[in-house]
């Protein structure tokens, strides 16, 4: 792997893991003590519904299907509104893609890998690369295995892989912590081109237009020709100490591209040339995470009609003119992941498990709902269960646990209308497309759902 000046935090990384769970550590974890858990951090979310609006009625667009899923956050622009999904799915298929998370020895990091690399749809395909950076293609009808590829030189064999895939106009692309682009045709497998980038890439390509952008280790915006990898532009960018494994990829609308970079800053580009219009922190005053002194961005941004989304692990979301720069409104709050936009209501889940609707005019809270009062006493054992979401699909909004259970939510009320259970713990976002729900657990095994 190419040596770098950005150090990825292993605290950082396990904060996308769930940091209360201790025995991700360890290769033969202790049995849980008896009697009952307390919280040692404070367990009170800033995030409380607004009085004001209470009797605001929650209006949202009508489920619309989409064809593909094609990138780590659905369309390049990361804004899917409200997707079609049937009222009571049921499980279709479920097969293996490979190699899940793992670790390497009793306290060995050096030696870990992470499933960190989200399913992605296009065609009548589904697109998945493990954690040992083989990318495999699946038929979405019923789960059969087409093809499968390792994108990794044979020399990288230890740590993160980091990167994801993407995928556009019958081809694959992936992009990983090996330092390189690898174009595949989404047909056979069959390697189009690889390029090699200036440093590792920790986060998923965005892909439009035949264009593919990527943000590497040392904050290096890069654009690429997909048809033949010339390197169209580059915007230097400057090393962070700490990181995240697995960052926010770049939002592509309207001719401009809106990237997150591991210093808590989101960079306004021009898709053309690469020029810097805006730039805008979206870390706050007053860290409350327990990694206090980090300021990656894990949530990728946001761009709906003309408006920019985007938030920090650090404690703020933050609301900006796409063309101007200009805030609108912010909200301090901290999550992992990316906000979901659909017509007037941004929905957010934070790092201390609420979800929650908020007014896309001005931030305002419709309601808000902790997550950990809907789990079991025993998945408590090893603390807080992670949750990652929202995925709005069928008047429900859908969070997947570590404790291997999903629920899905309304987006108009708050209330949990459903519990769909899980053979292990999920980390990824669900996926949508074509009326199915594809659920990655941590062992490396998709499930899909319709």
């Amino acid at each position: 792997m190419k040596k770098t000046g950005v150090i990825m935090l292993i605290a950082a990384g396990m904060a996308v893991t769930g940091c209360d769970t201790i025995q991700e550590f360890l290769h033969r974890p202790d049995p849980p003590l008896k009697g009952r858990r307390l919280a040692v951090l404070p367990t009170t979310d800033l995030l409380k519904a607004d009085a004001r609006i209470s009797d605001v009625k929650v209006t949202l667009p009508r489920p619309a299907i989409n064809g593909e899923w094609p990138q780590i956050n659905g369309y390049p622009n990361h804004a899917m509104h409200h997707l079609a999904l049937g009222k009571s799915p049921l499980r279709s298929w479920s097969v293996t893609i490979g190699t899940g998370s793992q670790r390497r020895g009793w306290l060995s990091f050096s030696r870990s890998r992470r499933l960190l690399a989200r399913p992605i749809i296009g065609g009548s395909s589904v697109f998945s690369m493990d954690a040992e950076g083989i990318v495999r293609a699946f038929d979405l009808k019923d789960g059969r295995r087409l093809w499968s590829v390792s994108v990794l030189p044979r020399h990288e064999k230890d740590g993160d892989i980091g990167g994801a895939i993407a995928y556009e106009n019958s081809r694959v692309i992936a992009a990983t912590g090996a330092a390189e682009i690898v174009v595949l045709d989404a047909i056979d497998g069959k390697v189009i081109w690889r390029k090699q980038t200036d440093a590792p890439v920790r986060s998923g390509p965005a892909v439009s237009r035949g264009r593919i952008f990527i943000v590497t280790a040392e904050n290096t915006v890069l654009a690429y020709d997909v048809r033949d990898g010339t390197k169209l532009w580059s915007y230097a960018g400057v090393a962070a100490k700490t990181g995240i494994l697995g960052g926010g990829s770049p939002a592509v609308d309207e001719g401009m591209l809106v990237a997150s970079r591991s210093s808590g800053e989101i960079v306004a580009l021009r898709v053309e040339n690469g020029q810097s219009v805006w730039t805008e922190s979206v870390t706050a005053d007053r860290r409350r995470n327990q990694i206090s002194g980090l300021t990656a961005i894990a949530a990728s941004p946001v761009i709906d009609r003309g408006v920019v989304y985007a938030g920090s692990d650090t404690g703020r979301l933050v609301a900006t003119e796409l063309f101007s720069g200009r805030r609108l409104w912010d909200v301090e709050i901290g999550g992992l992941h990316t906000p979901w936009v659909a017509g007037d209501y941004v929905f957010v889940l934070t790092n201390r498990a609420t979800l929650a609707a908020l007014q896309r005019s001005d931030g305002k809270v419709r309601w808000a709902i902790r997550l950990d009062r809907f789990t079991d006493d025993k998945d408590l054992e090893f603390g807080r269960p992670f949750w990652t979401g929202p995925v709005l699909a069928g008047d429900r909004l859908l969070v997947a646990g570590s404790h291997g259970e999903a629920l899905s939510v309304s987006p108009y009320t708050g209330e949990v209308i459903g519990w769909i259970p899980l053979t292990e713990g999920v980390f990824i976002q669900p996926v949508v497309a074509q009326r199915t729900v594809l659920f990655l657990d941590d062992s490396g095994r998709l499930t899909a759902m319709r």
